[in-house]
């Protein structure tokens, strides 16, 4: 019989080693066989949707359409998007959650490895060299997504941070909610292992609201190791913990938001093609993907 292994079980045993870890500095460096999970271009449509940026001027707008290229926008993993209205007890919303297998994917890796190798764009002729990733091939088409996206400047309001280690996730976490503030992570776990990547889930339970003045959500992108996109907008964000249950019988806890103000976001963001309204209009509110994380400051 085979050992389920979910994503929340690997961050929180990532989190423990990076806290309680005596001395990061001995943490081997040495060169090894990296790889990229093959389901890279699957992974940039589900968290593409996540991530708004303003498009004010030219060089936004050529950012926007060279993401935008990697879409197919008649794809099911768009069905992530849902309204306030939906929350409640015995509503049926249809969602996509990405199927991915934590062995076959990108691993994380420490800070001092990270910042051993170029993060950048401009170094992408290297990278792929360093990786082994011919220019033509998936692999490299899905760096260039992730290091465009990454370079894109945030939109008003907005700070971000692509997080190439757990480390430099949390330094994001205490410069963004205050750097003795004690912070949580959150994550949607599924319950009951994931029949079929898209399905009608029934909320089983009144959604229960996670009252917090910030939150930090961090997006996976595709990359040969784990990256994470890292971002905190200001304005109205209500969390939810929502108990869903999927009409083939799986079980899921997740983790949802809803965005009062959509006013600023990008009026071709997939959110208000799925949900029929337009930026300003209404709220808009997503499930996370299990392989997220969603950070919050902890109020004593």
């Amino acid at each position: 019989m085979g050992v389920h292994v979910s994503w929340r079980v690997i961050i929180l045993c990532a989190l423990l080693v990076l806290l309680f870890a005596e001395d990061s500095s001995a943490r081997e460096t040495t060169p090894r066989r990296w790889k990229v999970a093959p389901d890279l271009q699957q992974l940039s449509k589900n968290n593409h949707l996540l991530v708004k940026h303003n498009i004010d001027d030219d060089h936004q707008k050529h950012a926007r359409a060279h993401l935008s290229s990697h879409m197919d926008h008649t794809d099911p993993s768009d069905k992530i998007f849902f309204t306030i209205e939906d929350l409640r007890v015995g509503q049926k919303i249809p969602i996509y959650f990405s199927h991915r297998d934590p062995a076959n994917s990108p691993h994380l890796i420490s800070r001092e490895e990270a910042d051993s190798i170029p993060f950048s764009l401009a170094k992408l002729p290297y990278l792929l060299d360093f990786f082994s990733f011919s220019r033509e091939s998936p692999q490299a088409k899905a760096m260039e997504y992730t290091l465009t996206l990454c370079e894109v400047e945030p939109m008003e309001g907005e700070t971000k941070v692509c997080a190439t280690s757990l480390e430099s996730m949390l330094d994001f976490a205490r410069a963004t909610f205050g750097l003795d503030t004690r912070v949580k992570a959150l994550t949607t776990n599924h319950v009951r292992n994931q029949v079929s990547p898209l399905q009608n889930y029934t909320l089983l339970e009144e959604p229960k609201e996670i009252l917090a003045p910030k939150m930090i959500g961090c997006h996976t992108l595709p990359y040969p190791y784990v990256v994470y996109f890292c971002h905190s907008q200001e304005g109205e964000n209500r969390l939810f913990e929502i108990s869903l249950g999927g009409e083939n019988g799986d079980r899921v806890q997740a983790i949802g938001v809803c965005h009062m103000d959509t006013s600023k976001w990008d009026p071709d963001s997939p959110s208000f093609r799925v949900l029929k309204i337009k930026p300003g209009t209404g709220p808009v509110c997503h499930i996370f993907p299990a392989d997220n994380i969603v950070w919050v400051p902890l109020i004593s």
